[in-house]
């Protein structure tokens, strides 16, 4: 962060927090930035529809560069180019079933006819019926229709018979096979993952017959997730405390069975050895091995004894940290109850990175047909390319994929925190906003998009690096040697856990935003301070809060998977269900996900309220605490009291954060 925030920021000044007051637009450079960026992708989508790529996406074009459906010009150097194909509508390909594996596109002839074939043609006299009777010529434009049979060029400039019967795409005009069989050997080589068709038939048979119950049971995963949200409040404790007694348990008990196997051991070892000297007064050849297994029990028991003492003391000093965790879960679930539509928020996400995706992949479907006319020596047809310094559209393209999808889920995160810090800075809940959540998107729009932009342009500075490098490892694989490999695995894991560590300094950092209005880089620094000053607490929560989080999700996708078993039970055929289950599991688990994050995110929130909360409020008249009742027993701050070892760990805590986010 030092290079966006600078080097050396000036000297902290005493935070006087004002939630909710001193509203000002926050980091209006990178709005100004991120606005011109926009303008540029809009550019480019303006410069395919300009220069004709959106119009030979949608309608076609043949391989001498003529747009199907309209007047073309010329283009220098291709014969028959410059065509008026204002009556040919439709893309026809003379081989539709040449397609090269490797590039996954057609290598085929295409020409632009005014009819699709609708039946199948088998010689070159049907070939001349049809052009005859419909006016559709499907041979190359040369080539008289009444002469196909007699003329020596039909083998090499009319289609490959038998010429399939052919339907057209609804929107893009291509003359598409009825019978898809000639695809068999491009659908072998997307369908890798089972030799046996009749058993991939049988998958797919079972997902097309279980259609309902697949849509049922991801509803009914949906609506668990809901359910979750406000019901964890009420069992969050029992999952934490089991959890704590399954933890010492099974520390414990592992550090038992080690020591009853070095006892059991070094039994076993001195009879051995006792009855071997009795019978040979020889020594023994493998006495250090044996002594080797009995040390490395001994250790390995020793260990384990030393974990289990320093664990039964963490969770001994931890106690009230864990009770604080519990609250913030209690907590949380109200916030659900006065703000309901925060579980909504997921929907709205969603929706939109979906239309966004859905743009990007459409632009960059019209750069694949934008740019230059070039003819293919090998082919001799004419492909479209981005030549020159317009070639750098598809990599501008590329990133604003990435830093506007960030920006979508840093708008959701500031949208979450804007609308919990006005539930808990509010006093009195029933002068709570009539939409709190409405009130957090237009403080948002209005004040804080240049600090949601610079937050996402930080994680995305981060990403690509970590993609590039998913990239080149996969590109290399089977190619370098260990050590490379191992490289590359360590960068991309480096990045990602750096990333991770990004995201949530940022997601703090939107939160002080939320509360004091204060700049990117100010509100990172003061929310990192915090963090670091509570360094105990933010381990215990983060801990225990995500390991209860993923017992919910495991939850949810254990309910949604039995009612699936249920639901399936009249298929006797087991095999059938194996890819309905794994599709309803992995949309379960996708959708626990999304909603079990929104409330993490409310959790995290609360917390840095909380503490900001009792580090400048005391309880005396005028300096009231905001803090819900539920949570008023954690707020002391004698934790010194706990003694050398929790400084020491709260130190290590201190110095865990500083290593990962700085």
């Amino acid at each position: 962060l030092g290079f966006f925030c600078g080097p050396n920021l000036p000297p902290r000044p005493k935070r006087e927090w004002k939630p909710l007051e001193d509203r000002s637009c926050t980091d209006l450079p990178w709005f100004l930035l991120f606005t011109l960026f926009l303008v540029g992708m809009c550019g480019i989508c303006g410069f395919t529809i300009m220069t004709g790529g959106a119009a030979r996406l949608v309608f076609g074009y043949d391989s001498y560069g003529n747009t199907c459906g309209q007047r073309n010009e010329p283009i220098e150097g291709v014969r028959l180019s410059g065509l008026d194909h204002t009556d040919r509508k439709f893309v026809f390909f003379l081989d539709p079933c040449n397609i090269d594996i490797i590039q996954r596109k057609i290598k085929s002839m295409a020409l632009c006819v005014s009819q699709c074939p609708t039946e199948e043609l088998a010689t070159y006299h049907d070939l001349k019926r049809f052009a005859m009777i419909n006016g559709s010529e499907l041979c190359s434009y040369e080539l008289p229709g009444h002469k196909y049979p007699q003329l020596p060029e039909r083998f090499e400039k009319c289609p490959k018979l038998p010429v399939p019967e052919s339907k057209a795409l609804p929107v893009f005009n291509r003359c598409t096979p009825v019978d898809i069989s000639c695809y068999a050997k491009f659908a072998e080589a997307v369908v890798t993952f089972v030799s046996d068709n009749s058993m991939l038939n049988r998958l797919i048979a079972g997902v097309a017959a279980s259609k309902e119950i697949i849509v049922g049971l991801c509803l009914l995963a949906l609506v668990l997730s809901m359910i979750l949200m406000v019901i964890i409040r009420y069992i969050s404790a029992v999952l934490v405390w089991i959890l704590t007694a399954l933890v010492v348990l099974g520390s414990l008990g592992g550090t038992s069975v080690l020591w009853w196997l070095y006892i059991d051991y070094r039994m076993t070892m001195n009879e051995t050895m006792t009855k071997d000297l009795r019978e040979t007064e020889e020594p023994i050849d493998d006495m250090k091995t044996i002594k080797d297994h009995a040390q490395g029990l001994l250790i390995y028991a020793v260990s384990a004894t030393v974990f289990t003492g320093i664990l039964l003391l963490l969770m001994l000093f931890m106690r009230k940290r864990v009770a604080l965790t519990i609250a913030l879960f209690h907590v949380a679930g109200k916030v659900f109850i006065h703000l309901p539509l925060l579980a909504l928020q997921p929907f709205y996400t969603f929706l939109a990175l979906s239309l966004f995706w859905v743009y990007w992949i459409m632009v960059l479907l019209f750069l694949g047909t934008t740019g230059n006319p070039e003819k293919n020596e090998d082919t001799g047809l004419v492909e479209f390319r981005l030549t020159g310094a317009l070639q750098y559209m598809t990599w501008y393209h590329a990133v604003g994929l990435i830093w506007i999808s960030e920006f979508i889920l840093a708008c959701q995160q500031m949208t979450v925190a804007g609308a919990v810090v006005t539930y808990y800075f509010t006093r009195d809940k029933t002068k709570l906003p009539v939409t709190p959540i409405l009130s957090s998107v237009l403080r948002l729009v209005r004040y804080h998009l240049g600090t949601v932009a610079k937050g996402s342009f930080i994680i995305t500075l981060v990403k690509i690096p970590r993609l590039i490098l998913m990239y080149i490892h996969n590109q290399l694989k089977g190619k370098e040697n260990a050590c490379a490999r191992c490289m590359l695995k360590t960068c991309i894991c480096c990045l990602w856990c750096l990333e991770k560590c990004l995201n949530y300094l940022n997601q703090n950092a939107y939160a002080a935003t939320a509360i004091n209005s204060t700049n990117f880089c100010t509100s990172a620094r003061d929310a990192f301070m915090i963090l670091v000053e509570n360094a105990l607490r933010v381990a215990t929560i983060n801990t225990v809060g995500d390991f209860v989080l993923f017992l919910g999700k495991i939850l949810i996708v254990t309910c949604t998977a039995f009612a699936g078993v249920l639901a399936l039970n009249y298929q006797r055929d087991y095999t059938e269900w194996v890819l309905p289950l794994i599709i309803v599991c992995l949309f379960a688990f996708l959708v626990a996900h999304c909603f079990l994050s929104i409330f993490e995110i409310v959790v995290d929130v609360l917390f840095l309220c909380f503490a900001i909360d009792t580090k400048y409020n005391n309880g005396t008249p005028g300096r009231e605490f905001y803090m819900d009742k539920l949570v008023d027993f954690s707020r002391g701050k004698n934790s010194h009291k706990a003694g050398f070892l929790c400084t020491l760990i709260k130190l290590l805590s201190t110095f865990h954060i500083v290593s990962q986010i700085m």
